[in-house]
């Protein structure tokens, strides 16, 4: 879910190209479940290979990615570990909405509903052991470093840019600035045309990058404080402040100061435990961090998982990968460096 705060920070658009040699931390389970959303077929079927396993995840995660490569951008992709405790009842609503929304789904197509049936499929994505797996097998055949977090993977990807190992994060979950990222990215990797929901017109998507001390100054609040107002308008580990969007909780948090101020003034009673909700984004467990190394994509391990293990087209994947070391040629050349890890 993410904290909703999109109506009060402000992000600047820029290019693929800005983020040219700059290594980024992208938040693994974010994006994949973003491809099973959205990799789908017009009636919401996900890419499935001869067996019926679902590949959506690993097409976005080979055809996005090597984009990203081509643009000289150097992901980092960072996996969620344990969640805390208090996520529990946000996971099992969300495993209640994946039934609803599939249940809608096999109804919305038996009844020819087909524009229905996608927007139920899109949030009936499931995300398995054996797909988390697969996924992380791909990225280390591409070269892209994994790295596993103790718990929420936004709290590593913070940690890691606040020690410049990274120079960003890359999420659509604000999640990222309240743990203390300096940058964080969104659209990485949904950068493109995208057709609008029940049109026949389409938008393009540009990446978007927040800083958090410009958008702390214009709100003018600490982080302390932008963590508050994310609990009135609800956290991955509370439900919002009935009837109080973000706008109004920043005029709340502004006016009084914190939590405590805002239920002794305005005389309301604050049904969760706001204090272990700061102290999960203010004191995420750290890591001993290590600076993460890519190296040349293994061919011959792409072309089995993709091709072998699950049907992808072998002409299509081929090209692709003349694409890349086309691009990592043509960028190894420009820096006149021996190898593809000194280049990185």
């Amino acid at each position: 879910m993410g904290t909703k705060l999109g109506d009060i920070v402000k992000a600047e658009v820029i290019s693929l190209r800005n983020l040219s040699g700059r290594a980024i931390a992208v938040d693994a389970f974010n994006t994949i479940y973003a491809f099973l959303a959205s990799i789908r077929q017009p009636d919401g079927t996900p890419l499935m290979d001869t067996k019926g396993r679902i590949t959506s995840h690993l097409s976005g995660l080979f055809y996005r990615n090597l984009n990203l490569l081509e643009h000289g951008i150097n992901p980092v992709y960072i996996f969620d570990g344990e969640a805390p405790t208090l996520k529990a009842a946000e996971v099992e609503r969300r495993k209640e909405i994946r039934k609803t929304a599939r249940e809608e789904w096999i109804r919305a197509k038996e009844e020819g509903r087909i524009e229905d049936a996608r927007k139920a499929a899109q949030a009936s994505s499931r995300l398995t052991t054996p797909m988390v797996e697969g996924s992380k097998k791909l990225l280390t055949a591409l070269g892209i470093p994994v790295v596993q977090a103790p718990s929420e993977g936004e709290a590593l990807a913070a940690q890691m840019t606040r020690s410049n190992i990274v120079w960003a994060s890359a999420s659509q979950d604000n999640d990222s600035l309240l743990y203390n990222c300096p940058r964080m990215i969104r659209n990485l990797s949904l950068t493109g045309r995208r057709r609008i929901s029940r049109s026949r017109t389409y938008k393009t998507i540009h990446p978007e990058l927040i800083d958090l001390d410009m958008n702390l100054r214009f709100m003018g609040i600490t982080r302390e404080q932008l963590i508050d107002v994310a609990i009135l308008v609800g956290t991955d580990y509370n439900d919002k402040l009935e009837g109080v969007g973000a706008k109004t909780a920043l005029k709340w948090i502004k006016k009084y100061g914190s939590l405590e101020k805002v239920e002794t003034e305005r005389k309301i009673k604050l049904e969760f435990p706001y204090d272990e909700i700061r102290d999960i984004f203010l004191n995420p467990p750290r890591v001993e961090l290590e600076e993460p190394k890519w190296s040349n994509p293994r061919d011959a391990d792409i072309r089995q998982i993709l091709c072998s293990d699950h049907d992808f087209s072998p002409n299509r994947v081929e090209r692709s990968l003349e694409r890349l070391h086309g691009a990592l040629e043509e960028a190894r050349g420009s820096t006149q460096q021996s190898s593809l890890t000194d280049f990185f």
